[in-house]
């Protein structure tokens, strides 16, 4: 126990380590640093004359000085004019230039890596299916490793990544994929769950040790989404606006901007906006579950009429492959919105009228979830089984059991107060690894059961 060696307690070195800690926030300079550096000693002063040893003293008066994600959102709060001019411009504290280089040096490495195959003869207008089959190996596996950079994880993280990178670019790759395959598609799509999983183990550095640490990538991930849609845009509106400018001086400027421009850019933008998400955590309100408040009661109101159509016209058994599709993707969408709200829930609140129409949210999901599984099992007894079909069958299986959890631990968090709220945040970290697991089966066994077709 640290009370037992108070004599070679280091109280100095420690409030120094503290102060740096704080500074990592960029809502807070050093002048509030200074400010609550005063409070700590004051604290840590009245604690001494109280008797406690230097140690206990510290602890404590950290304790009381309180969480520092919640003194960051305060002072971001009072200083809301400052915040984004200290995030990218002028951030005082020490670490700021050297994140900023490390993640622009990832950016321009993903964006040079999209780049590699032109050196084998490939280029994206006659060898689409080459960049398609590599794109998120391109970019996330970078984003990985600003990650092992930022997080100081050693070479067993490098090792990690190299390995899997290795092997699937060895199955994108070398897989005789067929020229129309089924199964080629699916992989392309299931890629980018598994290399983000990846970047989930190197942004937490212990994501099998701590739920809160998952839950803390569950919420980041909301927000890359989010940030990369923006940014998005607003590169596109650039790239717009200086095709055209060009244009008016007679330079025609679109074909490199399609070729290197817009790809190229992409790819840089998927570490940056990492950089990004990380930089402004504490300092401003999280959006996704803000936008998850607002459009909670929509999608209710969407599902529940839905429903009400398919139980009055009675074609719940008699959906196209397209309906199917949408339906999959408006529950995947359902699952996020559930996801965020939890994930900006209060352990210790109360339950509220939210809480009520976040289950009926999930209750109708499940219903959905129910009708398309029977309308997916019906067109596999008439039409047989294909690649496409067994991997819808498997993730609404899946939805199903997540959605399930969600309704139960919902139920028993509205009973039985804030009592359930550990196990619903419990719940939803722990299915993300099943996503995973089946995407691997989806990309690694499911073109070898079909013959790669």
């Amino acid at each position: 126990m640290m009370s037992s060696s108070p004599n070679h307690f280091d109280l100095e070195q420690s409030i120094a380590q503290w102060r740096q800690f704080v500074l990592r926030r960029s809502a807070i300079l050093n002048d509030d640093a200074d400010e609550l550096e005063s409070h700590l000693r004051d604290q840590i002063d009245a604690l001494l004359k109280a008797g406690l040893h230097t140690d206990e003293a510290f602890l404590v008066a950290t304790k009381r000085i309180g969480n520092i994600e919640a003194v960051s959102q305060q002072f971001a709060e009072v200083h809301t004019g400052r915040l984004w001019r200290n995030l990218v411009l002028s951030q005082p504290h020490t670490n700021w230039f050297n994140d900023v280089l490390v993640a622009l040096c990832f950016a321009i490495a993903a964006a040079l890596l999209f780049q590699i195959p032109r050196l084998f003869g490939f280029n994206p207008e006659q060898h689409e299916w080459v960049y398609a089959r590599n794109i998120s190996l391109f970019c996330l596996p970078l984003l990985a490793g600003y990650w092992v950079v930022q997080r100081q994880l050693g070479t067993r993280a490098w090792w990690l990544i190299l390995g899997t990178v290795a092997l699937f670019a060895v199955t994108m790759n070398a897989y005789p994929w067929q020229p129309i395959s089924d199964t080629g598609d699916l992989a392309v799509l299931h890629l980018p769950i598994i290399l983000w999983f990846l970047v989930g183990i190197m942004y937490t550095g212990n994501w099998w040790q701590t739920d809160a640490r998952r839950m803390d990538f569950i919420r980041f991930s909301g927000e890359y989404a989010i940030y990369f849609v923006l940014i998005a845009i607003g590169g596109a509106v650039l790239t717009a606006m200086t095709i055209g400018l060009f244009s008016f001086i007679g330079f025609d400027i679109e074909i490199f901007a399609q070729q290197w421009l817009i790809p190229s850019g992409a790819m840089g933008a998927v570490v940056i906006v990492g950089w990004l998400v990380e930089a402004k955590k504490g300092t401003v309100e999280n959006m996704a579950p803000v936008l998850a408040r607002i459009f909670t009661p929509l999608f209710t109101l969407l599902l529940v009429s839905f429903l009400a159509v398919l139980l009055i016209s009675g074609r719940a058994f008699d959906m196209q492959r397209e309906v199917l599709i949408g339906l999959d993707a408006m529950l995947i969408i359902v699952l996020g919105l559930v996801l965020y709200a939890v994930s900006s829930r209060e352990p210790t609140q109360a339950p509220s009228l939210f809480d009520t129409l976040q289950l009926l949210l999930v209750l109708a999901a499940l219903c959905v979830d129910v009708v398309a599984l029977s309308a997916m099992s019906d067109r596999i007894f008439a039409m047989g089984i294909t690649p496409n079909r067994l991997a819808a069958l498997g993730e609404n299986l899946i939805l199903l059991v997540s959605l399930s959890g969600y309704a139960w631990y919902y139920w028993g968090l509205i009973r039985a107060n804030h009592a359930g709220f550990a196990k619903l945040e419990r719940w939803q970290t722990r299915m993300v690894p099943v996503y995973v697991v089946w995407a691997a089966v989806v990309v690694l066994l499911l073109p070898i059961l079909f013959r790669f077709t």
